[in-house]
């Protein structure tokens, strides 16, 4: 596996980051529960950032590198699923694209509005509608999620079936679930890391207390994991190592989510510091597929074969 980016994967990036430029801060006296911007969306579709998959010299590890990037903004962006998932069921697919676990419709579904494709995976096989009106329920404005998301309230009697298997879909999934975690982990890291440098307490900042500064590298640690076990799995496309990136995703988040919010104290419990759009992202990622034991369930199964 290699290590450095190629030539094409570092300007890819460097494009990325000039055209995110505008959205890598949140607007001063926001404070949304979710950003979105449509305007963002649209720029990146026009750039072509979401297809480099379809690439045969830059494929699914770029376009995971491109994912772990866009999740660093403090802005929500359907870019996992189209750019990792998408091209695996059909690349004329209309977006935004909507995961959905079949038997498991109840959960909240992240960028579900009206005229979105639902990709359903499960045992009945992959398949897709549009979403219209009438299947959706808005989630309550005080609900605490950092993604816009709505709750499916049925399934039309028709659905168009996609000759792919459940299994590849499930695949790229997990390797979208873990590129994404990667990025959010690594931007609330970043948030935490200024804050606690700048934050004094007992005349000193608080990063430069031992037991803070210990536990914050352990954080650096895992959220590093996180990131090379993403672009291993993107490297091989193999199911264990899927399976094993978006176990470590969700256990990472689980545990590093804790840590930053108590390290930021009653700021980290307010609205007024922007942790809420990384953290509460993670948080509804480490429910995604089952939540963990799910995944470990699929990385055994994997290795066991």
């Amino acid at each position: 596996m290699k290590l450095s980016l190629s030539e094409d994967q570092s300007q890819i990036l460097d494009f990325v980051d000039t055209l995110t430029k505008p959205f890598a801060s949140v607007p001063m006296h926001d404070v949304s529960l979710a950003l979105s911007s449509d305007a963002l969306d649209a720029e990146l579709v026009e750039g072509g950032f979401l297809d480099v998959m379809a690439e045969e010299e830059l494929g699914p590890v770029t376009a995971a590198l491109v994912v772990e990037r866009l999740a660093r903004l403090p802005f929500a962006v359907e870019a996992a699923a189209s750019a990792l998932v998408r091209h695996a069921v059909d690349p004329e697919l209309p977006r935004p694209l909507c995961l959905v676990e079949e038997g498991r419709l109840r959960k909240p579904v992240r960028f579900l509005k009206e005229g979105a494709t639902v990709l359903v995976v499960g045992a009945s096989g992959v398949r897709s509608f549009t979403a219209s009106a009438e299947m959706i329920r808005p989630a309550q404005e005080d609900t605490l999620y950092a993604y816009p998301v709505a709750f499916l309230t049925e399934l039309p009697d028709a659905l168009t079936s996609h000759d792919v298997e459940a299994a590849e879909i499930l695949r790229c999934w997990r390797l979208a679930l873990a590129a994404e975690a990667s990025g959010l982990l690594a931007a609330a890291l970043q948030s935490v890391v200024t804050y606690t440098s700048e934050r004094k307490q007992f005349g000193r900042p608080l990063a430069t207390f031992q037991g803070l500064r210990h536990r914050l590298a352990e954080d650096q640690v895992m959220t590093n994991s996180v990131y090379w076990l993403a672009m291993r799995a993107a490297g091989t496309g193999d199911q264990g190592d899927a399976a094993l990136a978006a176990l470590h995703a969700q256990e990472a988040a689980k545990r590093v989510c804790y840590d930053y919010h108590q390290f930021l104290g009653g700021m980290g419990m307010t609205l007024e510091h922007p942790l809420h759009l990384w953290t509460y992202r993670l948080k509804l990622l480490t429910a995604e597929l089952g939540g963990r034991g799910a995944q470990a369930l699929a990385a055994a199964d994997a290795l066991w074969e």
